[in-house]
């Protein structure tokens, strides 16, 4: 289990976390999302031991992560901006690795190699495409076996193909050896598939933590043909995140499920009505719509 306490970090003045709290469950593929300058890639840099926060605690399994080779050998992680040795090739790394991590798995490294085919294992990582040098990111951090998988846009570069693949590969990984993945990306659509918990940032804090299903159920759109063309005066205790109007369809985005928004509906005697299901990138945007987002008159 990853946790994170009220963790704060400042750079120069520029306070990158706020007293953010955050936690991962064991084998969980937990999905951080957020606009640019929330703060994923910092925590991120938190939890593999990068940074060094200026208070809270980072705890993986209960200890902390920081200066601490223990935990350190737990962990695989592919940032946004790979870095490997000037010159060092796929094979080159993959020897180095198995000097410093004692998990390194010789045989899944052989076995990767047919995944990861078009990978030039003896030419400098450096030389590869943004994307094959994403391909050898990935079969080397397969190797170690990590208990804990930290992925920063992991799959930027990757054709829809060798997405699907890697993917795979996580989830196998995750359903066969409890590997816990905590990915930051902007595809919400591709975390939509894979994520089972998802945490939402935003100016340093998590704003939202759930799991993927219960913030599913808790936000629900929708669309309804009044009597009149006009929208009723709805309670005030409904609390209406958006409202959009085409012809008569209004629909509503409101927090609550929908079977409850559904029967508080029912009352005004509607035309039609329809409760819909939000996608992620929706919830993500209506839920930041009172954070830092203006979202005026919105349909999806």
């Amino acid at each position: 289990m990853i946790e994170v306490k009220g963790v704060s970090k400042a750079f120069d003045g520029f306070q990158a976390l706020d007293d953010l709290t955050l936690t991962v469950p064991t084998g969980a593929i937990y999905g951080l999302v957020g606009p640019n300058g929330a703060g994923k890639s910092t925590i991120l840099r938190h939890i593999t031991g990068v940074y060094q926060q200026d208070k809270g605690l980072v705890l993986i399994d209960g200890e902390t992560v920081y200066e601490n080779p223990a935990v350190k050998e737990k962990i695989a992680d592919i940032p946004d901006d790979l870095y490997y040795f000037g010159s060092a090739s796929t094979r080159d790394m993959a020897k180095f690795y198995r000097g410093v991590y004692p998990k390194f798995d010789e045989k899944r490294y052989e076995t990767l190699r047919e995944v990861f085919q078009g990978v030039d294992e003896k030419r400098p990582i450096r030389r590869l495409s943004k994307g094959m040098q994403k391909q050898a990111a990935f079969w080397l951090a397969l190797c170690l076996r990590p208990q804990v998988l930290v992925l920063d846009e992991p799959v930027d570069g990757l054709d829809p193909v060798m997405r699907r693949q890697v993917w795979s590969l996580l989830m196998s990984d995750v359903a066969q050896d409890g590997t816990t993945v905590l990915v930051s990306s902007h595809n919400l659509r591709e975390l939509e598939d894979v994520c089972d918990h998802v945490g939402i940032l935003s100016h340093g804090k998590v704003l939202v933590e759930r799991s993927l299903s219960d913030l599913q159920e808790n936000l629900v759109k929708m669309q309804v043909v009044f009597q009149t063309r006009e929208l009723p005066e709805l309670p005030e205790d409904m609390e209406v995140l958006n409202v959009s109007q085409v012809g008569r369809i209004h629909t509503l985005i409101v927090r609550g499920t929908a079977e409850e928004t559904t029967n508080r509906l029912a009352v005004y005697q509607p035309i039609l009505m329809d409760a819909l299901p939000l996608t992620l990138e929706e919830i993500f945007i209506y839920e930041l719509g009172g954070e830092d987002y203006a979202v005026r008159d919105v349909i999806l």
